[in-house]
């Protein structure tokens, strides 16, 4: 699943290109991108807000995999030196969880664009720990251009 051997931004790098900031930013690793696909990852932290009891909730793989084609965006426009625009989750479907991720796992999602058109993409999220797969879903992002 995906190409992760490889980092092309972690932290504040990773930051930078999301909207999202501290301390609502589910995604710290970008490990490759390219036309279709995007790789990403994230080291759960016993403080980050969605997590509970030591586990990492629904919420936050669904706001993760969000994030990761969040991601893909504000790496593509910074490509091409462009202000990534602002977006937003219209419809989740096909949502299945294996289980919830504990404090201390590192996440690796796949997205994956299905479908794109003007300023609405489907994309397939895949959310794996240590080559195990967790969590998939569809997800439909809307863009808001400025």
């Amino acid at each position: 699943m995906g190409v992760f051997e490889k980092v092309i931004a972690y932290g504040q790098e990773v930051i930078d290109l999301i909207p999202q900031k501290a301390p609502f930013v589910m995604v710290d690793t970008l490990y490759s991108s390219d036309e279709t696909t995007t790789c990403t990852g994230l080291l759960i932290s016993e403080s980050n807000v969605l997590c509970k009891n030591g586990f990492f909730q629904e919420p936050g793989l669904i706001e993760h995999m969000a994030q990761s084609a969040a991601l893909r965006v504000g790496y593509e426009c910074k490509q091409k030196n462009e202000t990534p625009p602002i977006g937003f989750i219209g419809d989740v479907k096909k949502l299945i969880i294996n289980r919830l991720p504990l404090a201390g796992e590192e996440l690796k999602t796949q997205i994956t664009v299905l479908t794109q058109v003007m300023e609405i993409s489907v994309i397939s999220g895949k959310t794996s720990i240590d080559g195990q797969l967790i969590a998939e879903c569809e997800m439909k992002i809307f863009l808001k251009q400025e």
